[in-house]
């Protein structure tokens, strides 16, 4: 039996001589494995859409107690601005390793969305680490753990808000501040943006480093506190950092 399926390839694993075991994320029925034969082989009518971030439909065989065979790839996007640039392929692994991991947790078609715009959007040019950051804050809604960010986390109210905290868990007022690290209003305002923005309607990002920096820094630690997830490409985009300050 033949079933297309919609996805976006997540990880590949060597299989044999000439084959790959092939993860897809899809939008239907979550994350798939399927058997790519003979996909190692340059000759292959496969072997470039078997590949990590392949976006496409895909032709799976399915046979009674095996694994299904990938016959076919219609090809929606392959995300080459993507590929041809290493910072960019670290945020692009990186979501996808993100995406699947809360995949797990939720499997709405919202959080496939999320990844697919968020890869096209990083592949038209737009600043990779902000799109990341957008991304990141909107799958805390699905890991359960969002920060509250439209009152004081403390008393509720609405006014008068100084800063954000990972530590108590959102916005803090005046009163309610103690020794938190302040961060600037922009970024406070960012974050919030960030939860109710529509990924795929972006036409414009402009944030000076400094205020990326904070982001990053709040992103970061609210994961550190809150999710559980460790995440190995995280830690290497984080290396990869460093050596290109």
């Amino acid at each position: 039996m033949i079933k297309k399926i919609e996805g976006i390839i997540i990880s590949t694993v060597d299989y044999k001589e000439s084959s790959k075991i092939v993860n897809i994320l899809t939008r239907d029925e979550g994350l798939i494995g399927v058997l790519a034969k003979g996909s190692k082989n340059p000759k292959s009518k496969i072997a470039t859409t078997s590949n990590i971030l392949t976006y496409g439909i895909f032709y799976l065989n399915y046979y009674k107690g095996s694994i299904p065979l990938l016959t076919e790839v219609d090809l929606k996007d392959s995300f080459k601005i993507i590929r041809k640039d290493i910072l960019k392929m670290n945020y692009a692994v990186f979501l996808l390793e993100l995406v699947t991991q809360v995949y797990r947790y939720d499997k709405t078609e919202t959080v496939y969305n999320l990844l697919i715009n968020g890869l096209v959007k990083i592949n038209e040019g737009y600043d990779e680490q902000i799109i990341t950051n957008i991304i990141e804050l909107k799958m805390l809604q699905y890991l359960g753990i969002k920060p509250v960010v439209d009152c004081c986390v403390n008393c509720q109210k609405k006014t008068d808000i100084v800063t954000i905290s990972s530590y108590k868990g959102g916005y803090l007022c005046k009163d309610c501040v103690g020794n938190e690290n302040i961060y600037q209003l922009k970024t406070m305002h960012l974050i919030r943006m960030f939860y109710y923005v529509d990924l795929a309607k972006i036409t414009k990002i402009d944030i000076n480093d400094t205020i990326k920096k904070e982001l990053s820094s709040f992103i970061d630690d609210y994961y550190e506190r809150y999710s559980g997830l460790y995440l190995k490409s995280k830690h290497l985009l984080e290396e990869f950092a460093k050596v290109n300050i």
